[in-house]
């Protein structure tokens, strides 16, 4: 008999293909993803999880799997929404799909620099609804990115990305990280310092770190009042990192010029939040790494890891190493 996996949300085709060479394999078919009351049931028994950003997956979620579950593997690199405090408990591995959309996501972080900086989706909105008439020397004014400053909050993989592609633009690049890289400090023409002084000397701010308590609400009120007047915020990290009320304050009283936005808090954005009223803001559904490419190397990703857990190897990308040494 085939083992069996539950997936979450239909993911590119060549990733559901090798899963169903392995397995029995049903899909959740829906664009939203399953309640958690409908994701209990349809775990239980399962030998394998594929699941998303989307999904909660906790203590509780894992034990109505039962104790025969081999795998649980993230279609994501984060993992903030397993725990996997509990899945290493239970000897569980657990999976994600590192580096595989590192450039995919600086590029859409760079898109929204640009989009936001020069005003380009107010400029779309304006000649769809009929208002340009004339060629207007004061109208639309952004700022310019070439030889501005950029804040790069987070320098791991994408924040190293952003600095590369800041170079291009003859930036002056400031990065905060919990620790110094001097090598990619180096490399980049990167700058050290502390988070007060990046957000007081920086043009554009763009948010790379991950979600934890130290994180949750990075940028709240004090530290808007910090930034520089005119700067634009960019966060393509994780939604909390922001908090919504505070940076609707910080756009609507002019604190900051911008802001542009991969990610919210909550996700999907509610359709009455006041931030969608501004014309200052930009906010995306969450598309850093939605490229076909990208996309379909994820699928691939997900799908090893998945697979190897099946087979009782070790995974190729596990974020719990420590459950090969431990006693389930």
């Amino acid at each position: 008999m085939k083992p069996k996996i539950f997936v979450t949300r239909i993911i590119p085709e060549k990733g559901l293909e090798m899963l169903r060479l392995q397995a029995d394999v049903e899909v959740w078919p829906d664009p939203s993803p399953p309640d958690y009351p409908i994701l209990l049931q349809k775990v239980k028994g399962i030998d394998a999880l594929l699941c998303m950003l989307t999904d909660t997956i906790d203590g509780s979620l894992m034990d109505a799997i039962g104790p025969q579950v081999k795998v649980i593997s993230q279609f994501a690199v984060g993992v903030d929404n397993i725990d996997i405090t509990a899945a290493t408990r239970r000897g569980i591995p657990v999976g994600n799909t590192p580096g595989v959309l590192t450039d995919t996501t600086a590029d859409l972080a760079w898109a929204l620099i640009m989009a936001a900086a020069r005003r380009v989706v107010e400029g779309d909105k304006f000649t769809r609804s009929g208002k340009w008439k004339t060629w207007g020397p004061i109208d639309f004014l952004g700022r310019d990115i070439y030889g501005a400053t950029l804040g790069i909050v987070g320098f791991g993989r994408i924040g190293r990305a952003m600095a590369k592609r800041a170079q291009g633009f003859d930036m002056r690049i400031l990065y905060y990280s919990r620790r110094r890289h001097p090598e990619a400090e180096q490399k980049y023409c990167a700058q050290y310092v502390d988070l007060d002084t990046l957000l007081h000397e920086s043009d554009f701010v763009s948010l790379h770190t991950n979600l934890s308590e130290e994180t949750h609400h990075l940028m709240n009120a004090t530290r808007f009042k910090k930034m520089k007047s005119g700067s634009i915020l960019i966060n393509t990290a994780r939604g909390p990192v922001v908090d919504p009320p505070a940076l609707y304050h910080a756009l609507a009283s002019g604190t900051i010029a911008y802001a542009a936005l991969d990610v919210t808090e909550p996700e999907p954005i509610r359709p009455d939040d006041p931030l969608l009223t501004l014309d200052n803001i930009i906010i995306c559904p969450h598309i850093g790494s939605a490229s076909h490419k990208t996309r379909g190397k994820m699928a691939l990703m997900a799908a090893e890891n998945l697979i190897a857990g099946l087979k009782g190897e070790r995974l190729p990308n596990c974020v719990n190493p420590q459950v090969y040494t431990a006693s389930r």
